[in-house]
């Protein structure tokens, strides 16, 4: 099974980040939590520090399953800011493969590089006016073909569940959302 990635910056959320981390593991998938910073430690937005478990340029993203974003402020910021994780976000979309972001990630990083013109998505509410070439929506999650975006932090497990049911199935997410008590 391929990797999936989880970026995190200086400024993540952390309910968004690691409940996806936990969510997918516990379904089985290979997941590396990734900082773009130049050391490993990552600084979430609500004071908890993070040791991720690579850094950006250890790792090649061309075979990945999932690139994953978790949203924060200022998390999703720095994330934009980061052209080699941007560059490796257009061409694994360019390419077909998966692509998830939450809460500002989907307004701060996915709409400026056209990942979802034109696509069904949701964001943090408020942040829809960043872009006016994305469907915006009202729902917890939206997906459109190789993307998933969630609102919000209340949509974490739900954002994560999503993510494992486009890759392994809706009876696995459904199986992991069970043993978590999580109606799914």
């Amino acid at each position: 099974m391929d990797t999936s990635y989880i970026f995190l910056a200086d400024g993540f959320e952390e309910v968004e980040a690691l409940t996806c981390v936990d969510v997918m593991r516990r379904a089985g998938m290979a997941v590396t939590t990734v900082s773009i910073n130049p050391e490993l430690e990552v600084a979430g937005a609500h004071g908890v520090t993070v040791v991720a478990d690579t850094l950006y340029e250890d790792n090649d993203y061309t075979d990945a399953e999932w690139l994953v974003l978790p949203g924060g402020v200022p998390g999703a910021p720095n994330l934009a800011a980061h052209e080699l994780l941007c560059d490796a976000l257009r061409a694994h979309n360019a390419r077909g493969g998966k692509v998830a972001a939450i809460c500002a990630s989907p307004a701060v990083v996915l709409a400026p590089l056209a990942i979802i013109r034109g696509r069904q998505a949701v964001c943090y509410p408020g942040m829809e006016a960043m872009s006016s070439s994305v469907n915006w929506g009202d729902a917890p999650v939206a997906v459109d073909d190789n993307v998933v975006t969630g609102n919000g932090p209340a949509a974490a497990t739900l954002f994560a569940l999503t993510i494992v049911a486009q890759s392994l199935g809706q009876d696995k997410a459904a199986e992991v959302a069970s043993g978590m008590l999580f109606a799914f």
